[in-house]
């Protein structure tokens, strides 16, 4: 797992059992704890940091966690729970399959949950794949099966940096892993790789 930043359509049953599939196919652990279950869309409510605010530093500094964490965070969970607020139906989906499954949601809110519910799921997956102390040598099955599909871990971290830097405006890199694959992946704005159904191993934020 990361604890710095680089110099700077799946159908509706998509579920737990799916995305563990998906995720073990490529021989690693998910790192997904908390969104594998059935927490519903609606009524979301922000997730509390795994850390301290100032866990992170010098890499990412108190105020930082403060204002993306509280602030920006919070905000997309509150123009979800709006979007919708008039949909029963997708209240009680869950989060991941609801970005999933985009095509299912209504146009006229589509945009909003794309951007706020994907903002969301995108920031929830960001804290538990941070930690203090990270970045140790020794990675087990993960590090393994990110040697065996990119042929080294600095191999991988160039490709991981290269599609960070490359993404012009605001967006995510991502590791993905699809029918068994893994590769290096940028979305742009809020948007998320369960979306291009591709389940979503590791991501930061640019």
């Amino acid at each position: 797992m990361m604890t710095t930043k680089p110099n700077h359509r799946i159908s509706t049953d998509f579920n737990r059992r799916r995305w563990l599939a998906l995720a073990g196919a490529a021989g690693v652990a998910s790192v997904l704890p908390g969104l594998q279950g059935s927490a519903a869309a609606a009524a979301a409510t922000l997730p509390d940091l795994p850390y301290g605010l100032d866990a992170l530093e010098p890499f990412i500094d108190t105020k930082t966690m403060e204002i993306h964490h509280g602030k920006h965070h919070q905000a997309y969970i509150t123009k979800l729970n709006e979007a919708l607020a008039d949909q029963s139906d997708l209240q009680t989906m869950p989060l991941p399959s609801l970005i999933a499954s985009l095509d299912k949601v209504p146009e006229s809110i589509r945009t909003a949950v794309r951007n706020h519910g994907g903002g969301h799921l995108n920031h929830s997956l960001f804290w538990q794949m941070m930690t203090p102390g990270g970045g140790k040598k020794s990675r087990g099955a993960v590090g393994q099966a990110i040697d065996s599909a990119f042929g080294s871990f600095e191999a991988f971290q160039t490709a991981f940096t290269n599609a960070a830097l490359g993404q012009f405006g605001s967006g995510w890199a991502w590791l993905v892993v699809e029918d068994g694959k893994m590769s290096v992946v940028a979305t742009a704005n809020q948007d998320n790789p369960l979306s291009m159904g591709k389940a979503p191993l590791l991501g930061i934020d640019v």
